[in-house]
């Protein structure tokens, strides 16, 4: 059987089906702005681990799923009366021209630092242009962003303006003296677990911008740890059953012993 091929404007007119008030899809018809929400984050996870895994006959059908929470965004503006696809393409391509006079125009930006504060300052005039009473170099970065990633991102801000050492050795130096503190806190006699839990969000900040001054993403770099260890403990977890062993039933000792082995086989 040959399989239908769709393009973007069948996209469309499926998604306009979905939400037709008569015969679409029950629960289509129900979903509103926020109600999507978690449903396009989530979408975007799974396109980040299916990279990550290199999972590639898997990533067309996981870029369709984020392409279709846009495609549902733009039905319901369209609904509403507020935008359509059309102007979701037209913002997004006046943004990239916009964004790149070197490309797109004469601007002459001769390496990736000239483009990358080129593209800061365009970023800020547009912040400036959305919203006239902006004046932190902070404005517009969302809540919603993952912890780490929304530190990243206030840290990258503040490096645009100047604010940031030049060199490593002083951002190395600022986790030892969070860590320090934390342990400062933790040796009270009294211990008061607020207190604690500052000092704690100052290391994790300061270890994001050792991870950021090394050119790294601290979200991406997290996601490899998780998975690394997750692979080893599955790794302790068989090395156990093969002795006849779970976890509940092996001492700490035996347990890291087990660890240290699989890393010897890792190499």
């Amino acid at each position: 059987m040959t399989q239908q091929h769709y393009s973007l404007d069948d996209l469309l007119g499926i998604m306009a089906a979905l939400r037709d008030p008569q015969r679409g899809c029950p629960w289509d018809l129900k979903q509103d702005f926020a109600s999507i929400v978690p449903h396009t984050l989530e979408e975007a996870y799974e396109v980040a681990d299916t990279i990550a895994r290199e999972a590639w006959n898997e990533l067309p059908g996981e870029l369709g799923d984020l392409l279709f929470q846009v495609v549902f965004y733009s039905r319901l503006g369209e609904e509403q009366s507020r935008f359509d696809f059309n102007d979701v393409v037209q913002a997004i391509s006046a943004k990239l021209v916009s964004r790149h006079p070197h490309v797109f125009g004469d601007k002459q930006l001769n390496d990736e630092a000239a483009i990358k504060a080129n593209w800061e300052a365009t970023k800020a005039e547009e912040r400036k242009a959305r919203d006239a009473a902006a004046t932190s170099a902070l404005d517009d970065i969302p809540l919603a962003l993952p912890a780490l990633s929304r530190a990243n991102k206030m840290q990258k801000r503040c490096a645009a303006v100047g604010f940031d050492w030049n060199e490593l050795s002083p951002v190395v130096d600022k986790i030892r003296e969070e860590l320090d503190e934390v342990m400062e806190e933790i040796n009270q006699p009294e211990r008061d677990d607020d207190r604690i839990a500052d000092e704690l969000g100052d290391l994790l900040f300061a270890t994001v911008n050792l991870v950021r001054h090394l050119k790294q993403e601290p979200e991406s770099v997290l996601r490899r740890a998780n998975s690394k260890f997750e692979r080893r403990f599955r790794a302790v977890e068989q090395m156990l059953a093969e002795r006849g062993k779970d976890c509940q039933s092996s001492s700490l000792v035996e347990m890291d012993d087990c660890w240290r082995r699989v890393k010897q086989q890792e190499g």
